[in-house]
This record gives structure tokens, C-alpha cells and sequence, in this order.
């Protein structure tokens, strides 16, 4: 395939539920995109739900507010303004929950299907593919399983190409497109700059260490599956070491902090939680972690941003291998990954990191390349613009 160049810029159409300053994971990197793809001399269009402030204002990049949710008004306008066969390409951030609609809104992904068969060229980014099937769920989860399963049939099959954040992805979509439709990997990149002033992450250190100790830290969510194993290894490694403190970074790092510390007041002082924090400020509480503890139920895949942004940011992380995880993560070398099922595995890991600060300088080198190499927001930008 060949890359579009500046002589011939596209013109793109991005549609997405989310956009800053509202909060979310979808938002900040569909901005990402739209940042990009101008800066390489395109055509950036964003289409988004109004949420009550106003879009940043980035260079080329202009941001079209939807009434409602991708209702039938939001629908009937872009049916109007959106041109279908002129040569631009509609870009949706395809997230079945940002959609509204209780994460069921059929008529958004039939919408798609009809602007295809009109001509539209069509790209998909499937940052979530559907809510699964599982045994013993109620009725409103298997609903949602089944109604989100015909909104990525219908948005599948509606594309010329559809960009995953994950290849476990798939088998799960390839049987739904079109015959000349094409599956394109594309890791997400870290949405979160790395700060590199120093005095400000020598300021975070103060700030969140307890005396001169090491930091073991968590970006991101701390409720449900990850939660729990955060409960297991973090005693574990307070307790059997004096000269170290743990940090929650993220939104609900707050919650999780409280009940942790009514189950465990010894160790009140030696754990933090930041609270949101704009992304500067996040920057420099993980670069001022020696350690970052990551686990996922399902296990490391290349679309967990929290685990993308520890990663960016060059930092020794131990997380989880699952169901999930690629092979890419085992062949780079630049974490320290412990099975799912093994619920004491981690906190030996982390321990022993903790212990070698050699081993966590390399593991941080090695966490930097790959980052370069397989997550930077330029191979995005390239996989978007190849055609």
C-alpha cells in the first residue's frame, strides 16, 4: 500500500463519543488522532455529542457538536452534512458504551451500514468489540451481549478496514466484513506526555514517598478484578518491606485507598492516592514510581492504556499474562509478567524487582524502546494514512 502525502492531504471525518474536555480513554486518543493527522498535512473533523465545554483548540483540527447521543437528530444531521462518496473518510472511535443508548444503540451501527452502501469510505477503530457472552449472567448482560454483538456486525461490516487494539479481536469480526475489507493492528499509544522535568517528579517523589522509601505505584482503575488484586499484593509487599511506599493514581485511587486502609491502618501513612489528575501532573506521579504494578483479569493486551502509559513512561511494571496477552510482550523483555491464576506470584515478582535496582533500569530501557518501536502515536498516524 502506499502513504498519502501532503500533496494529496485526506480528508477525514472522525466520529466519536467522547472528546476532551470531556473525561475518557476514547476522548483522549481520538484528540491523538486528530492532533496527528493534521500535523501530517490532513484534513481533521471531529464529530462529537456536546458535553457542556469547549474543545481544545488544536492546530487544523476543527470539532463538530452533535445534539444528543447519536440519536435520530444527531443521525439526520450527519445524514445531511456528512458527504458519503467525495473522497473523504468517516473515522469512527468505535466504543459500543459511547454511543449512548445504554451501550445498545442498533440504529447508530445500522446508520453506518447505510452510509456505506451509499458510497462512504468507511474506517472502524475498534477500541471494544462487544460485551461477551457469559454462563450464569442475567438477563440485562445477556441482552447487552446480543445487542452489542449485532452493533459490531452491522459497524464491521459497514468497513473498508477496521483497526483493533487487540488482535484477540479478530477471529471475532473477520467473518462480519466485507469481502474486500482488511483487519489492521494498531496498538494504542499512551495518552499520557512524559514530563521531563525533573524538579516537578522530584517534587511528586516528596510528595507521595514516605521518608526516602521506594514507590510502588498503580495507574488507572482500581475497582472489580483489579481491585481484588491489588488488595492481595499490596500487604504483602508493605508489610515485608519498611522502605517502601505505595501510590494510587487515577480517579479511584481515593476509594480503594480508603477501604484498604480501614482493613489496614498500620500502613496508613505509606499509602497515597492522587486522585484525578490532568495529565501533566499524572505524568510525573508515575515517573516518580520505581515500580508500577499493572494486573488485568484478562491479562496484558496491547489496548490497556494505563499499561501503555506506564510503558511510555520507561518505568519496571509487573502485570498479568491472561487469555489476552500477545506474544510481543514476552518477546520484548520489558516487564515482568506472572500467570492470572497465580494469585501469589505477583507480589514475589514485584518483591524481587524491588530488591535489583540494576534489573528495573534495564526493564525501564527496555519498556522505553518498545513503547518507540510498537506503541508510538506515529505508527497509528502511518497505519490511517497507508492506502
Amino acid at each position: 500500500m502506499n502513504a498519502a502525502s501532503a500533496e494529496h492531504p485526506i480528508v477525514w471525518r472522525i466520529i466519536t463519543g467522547e472528546y476532551p474536555p470531556a473525561c475518557g480513554g476514547v476522548g483522549d486518543y481520538t484528540r491523538i488522532v486528530a492532533k496527528g493527522l493534521a500535523a501530517a498535512g490532513d484534513e481533521a473533523e471531529v464529530w462529537t455529542p456536546e458535553n457542556g465545554g469547549a474543545a481544545p483548540d488544536d492546530e487544523g483540527v476543527t470539532v463538530r457538536r452533535l445534539p444528543g447521543h447519536f440519536g435520530p437528530r444527531a443521525l439526520a444531521r450527519m445524514s445531511r452534512e456528512l458527504p458519503a462518496a467525495d473522497g473523504t473518510r468517516i473515522l469512527v472511535q468505535y466504543a459500543p458504551h459511547a454511543f449512548g443508548m445504554k451501550a445498545m444503540n442498533l440504529p447508530f451501527c445500522a446508520w453506518l451500514r447505510r452510509q456505506a452502501a451509499r458510497g462512504a469510505t468507511i474506517d472502524v477503530m475498534f477500541h471494544e468489540a462487544f460485551f461477551p457472552f457469559l454462563r450464569g449472567h442475567p438477563l440485562r448482560y445477556r441482552a447487552l451481549a446480543a445487542a452489542t454483538s449485532a452493533m459490531a456486525r452491522l459497524a464491521a461490516g459497514a468497513a473498508r478496514r477496521v483497526f483493533i487494539a487487540t488482535p484477540a479481536w479478530e477471529p471475532h469480526l473477520k467473518p462480519w466484513m466485507r469481502a474486500d475489507g482488511e483487519i489492521i493492528w494498531t496498538p494504542v499509544p499512551s495518552n499520557i506526555d512524559v514530563c521531563e522535568n525533573r524538579d516537578k517528579i522530584a517534587d511528586a517523589r516528596r510528595r507521595y514517598a514516605h521518608g526516602e522509601s521506594l514507590i510502588a505505584g498503580h495507574f488507572g482503575t482500581c475497582g472489580g478484578e483489579i481491585g481484588s488484586a491489588l488488595d492481595r499484593v499490596m500487604p504483602f509487599l508493605l508489610s515485608s518491606r519498611a522502605g517502601l511506599s505505595a501510590l494510587m493514581i487515577g480517579g479511584d485511587g481515593a476509594k480503594w485507598r480508603a477501604a484498604f486502609v480501614a482493613k489496614y491502618p498500620e500502613f496508613a501513612e505509606r499509602i497515597a492516592a492522587t486522585g484525578v489528575l490532568g495529565a501533566a501532573e499524572a505524568s510525573c506521579a508515575i515517573s516518580a514510581c520505581d515500580l508500577m504494578m499493572q494486573p488485568y483479569p484478562d491479562g496484558a493486551t496491547t489496548r490497556r492504556g494505563s499499561l501503555i502509559a506506564a510503558l511510555a513512561h520507561g518505568r519496571a511494571i509487573v502485570t498479568t499474562a491472561g487469555a489476552l496477552t500477545e506474544p510481543l510482550w514476552n518477546e520484548s523483555r520489558a516487564l515482568e509478567m506472572t500467570p492470572v491464576a497465580d494469585i501469589d506470584a505477583p507480589g514475589a515478582a514485584a518483591g524481587a524487582l524491588l530488591d535489583d535496582h540494576d534489573r528495573r533500569e534495564r526493564m525501564g530501557q527496555a519498556a522505553t524502546a518498545l513503547y518507540r518501536d510498537r506503541f508510538d502515536a506515529r505508527h497509528t498516524i502511518a497505519a490511517l494514512r497507508a492506502f
